[in-house]
């Protein structure tokens, strides 16, 4: 007779169990290690066994099923935590350090290893597993819940030191990744070991189990993250509410169910490790808008005139104010200088409204910047932007400083603004309908904007050119990134088009205007603007409209000077880049 009481040591053979594994009764049939009990057997030890109910091997404050369930519970939440902390660093990676998909490629291999190396070094806890999955969850929860402030404090007091300290929060995000690889790892090893002495029961069938909880648990998580955690509390606010999550849930779950499977000191220690973990969290989460404050001016300087979280970005205004120039930044990059957009945006639209411009489309321009040149031309009848931030829109008719610098161009009567995605609209957009096409896009080595500087885009913008249009696009810097700037210019001539590529010099800024975020004596400084300007039916001169009106920072010589300097740029042979195979940044 079974002792219901009595608790088998880890590992150790179960009293069912023969020296060569189960037991066979008469007719053959193997009696798995959770084999039913026979009716009037042990009560387990969550409570009287019911007939057929299996023996239990860890005593427990509730039924064995209820005790399955909520282990099984307990799964499903900490897989959406460790989801959201995956997601989280990747969208910090992209975030701080540039939108590339060999950064993002590097975090996600770097956890997946380190899963891999967590799941084998849990196997020497197995015989504390309820104290090691309580230390684990513990030690997860401060590191991922803590990950995103503590990458975004070394970006933003660290960024600019240079030296060695150039690439200190790369090597911090590839930490917190195996860090949190290493924990996460170490999880499912020590849930199965927890189940199984609730209820032995076959391997594959605690695998099914475990495997089901923990995919629907990453389920939740990987939707719970951008469309709630991320909009609703930032990235700062919702890795600590998540790792608050995680140090609840893991210690109640052990301190609740498995209490009696630790010692005295060993539950004291626990609670302490939880408790001040949480108290770390909570006063994280007080402070955190102080703290994104500080780091804010550590990167931008004191003058942050506005900050705010669209639905696509974060959008932030810099001076503006007593005869400082306006800076804007999107998501962390320059994107328009107070003190240069003008060179920028006469240089963008100018030499393309050569010809007939009665119907003109910008794709992007949601600063309102590139329309405001756009109506200098008199013979400007209607201009729709398509841009993607309605929020941005918004804040450029709005806000004193921007709407000022635009000359409150998205209120004239003859622009329409339209909220979409411009590969999306492009794809319905009307047959022939534009005498002019402005691309004002991000720069093309940003992942996210490589489709908008595919082949298959420009031949849906040439498909939205009237016969004898033209198309300016922005190709990025020449002199730091040559590559991207002459593949713009191939891929366009691969859409069927005919191009002149010029660039003109911009200032020198304390941020780069590229795909890099950060300032400039640690990301490569964009220091000039490289333009290709394209027709179906010739070959287009870039030059001035001779009745339109006249440019301050552009002439007819310096544009002719311009494509001479481009020209001595180029990179030949370059193939061209497809939504199928994207050949920016390589």
């Amino acid at each position: 007779m079974i002792d219901p009481q009595a608790s088998a040591p880890p590992g150790s053979p179960q009293p069912w169990d023969g020296p060569d594994g189960p037991r066979r009764d008469d007719a053959g049939d193997a009696a798995s290690a959770g084999g039913p009990a026979s009716a009037g057997g042990p009560a387990s030890a969550g409570g009287p066994a019911s007939a057929g109910g299996p023996a239990s091997a860890v005593p427990l404050p509730v039924r064995q099923g209820t005790g399955r369930w909520l282990v099984l519970a307990g799964v499903f939440v900490c897989a959406a935590c460790g989801l959201v902390y995956e997601l989280e660093l990747v969208a910090l990676a992209a975030y701080l350090m540039g939108d590339s998909v060999a950064q993002t490629s590097v975090v996600l291999s770097v956890m997946v290893f380190a899963m891999g190396i967590g799941s084998l070094a849990a196997k020497r806890l197995r015989r504390h597993a309820a104290a090691g999955f309580g230390a684990v969850e513990a030690a997860l929860a401060l590191v991922g819940g803590c990950s995103a402030m503590a990458l975004y404090a070394v970006f933003a007091w660290t960024g600019d030191w240079g030296g060695v300290w150039a690439g200190g929060p790369r090597c911090l995000l590839v930490a917190f990744s195996l860090a949190t690889g290493l924990l996460i790892g170490a999880e499912v090893p020590l849930l199965m070991e927890l189940i199984q002495r609730i209820r032995r029961q076959d391997a594959g069938g605690a695998v099914a189990d475990l495997s089901a909880a923990d995919y629907v648990g990453a389920l939740v998580g990987g939707l719970a993250f951008p469309f709630l955690l991320l909009p609703l509390l930032g990235q700062l606010t919702g890795a600590l509410i998540t790792g608050a999550v995680n140090a609840v849930v893991g210690g109640a779950l052990v301190l609740g169910l498995f209490r009696r499977d630790l010692t005295p000191r060993a539950r004291r220690l626990l609670l302490t490790a939880n408790v001040c973990v949480l108290a770390l969290l909570a006063s994280a989460a007080v402070l955190v808008d102080d703290f994104e404050r500080a780091a804010r001016q550590a990167l931008y300087g004191p003058d942050v005139q506005v900050a705010v979280h669209t639905d696509v970005q974060e959008v932030l205004l810099t001076g503006g104010r007593d005869g400082r120039p306006l800076n804007l930044f999107l998501d962390g990059r320059l994107r328009v200088d107070g003190r240069d957009e003008l060179r920028y945006h006469e240089a963008l639209v100018h030499p393309a409204m050569t010809g007939r411009h009665a119907r003109v489309l910008v794709l992007g321009g949601g600063d309102g910047l590139a329309v405001r040149e756009v109506l200098r031309h008199p013979g400007v009848r209607r201009a729709d932007v398509v841009a993607l931030d309605a929020g941005l829109v918004r804040l450029a008719r709005t806000d004193p400083a921007l709407s000022r610098l635009n000359a409150h161009s998205l209120d004239d009567p003859r622009v329409r603004v339209i909220t979409a995605d411009a590969f999306d609209w492009l794809r319905t957009a009307p047959t022939a309908a534009y005498d002019v096409v402005v691309a004002d896009l991000p720069h093309p080595g940003i992942t996210a904007s490589t489709k908008l500087y595919a082949q298959e885009f420009y031949g849906l913008a040439r498909r939205a050119l009237a016969p004898g249009g033209r198309l300016v696009v922005h190709g990025g810097a020449v002199r730091s990134r040559p590559r991207d700037f002459w593949t713009v210019d191939a891929t366009l001539r691969a859409a069927g088009l005919r191009t002149t590529a010029y660039r003109v010099r911009g200032r020198q800024t304390g941020f780069a205007h590229g795909p890099d975020r950060g300032p400039a004596d640690t990301a490569a400084a964009h220091r000039d603007w490289g333009f290709v300007l394209a027709a179906d039916r010739h070959t287009p001169r870039p030059r001035l409209d001779p009745a339109g009106p006249r440019p301050r920072t552009l002439t007819d010589a310096a544009l002719a000077a311009d494509v001479r300097a481009a020209e001595r740029t180029r990179v030949p042979g370059l193939p061209p880049s497809t939504l199928v195979h994207p050949r920016y940044g390589d």
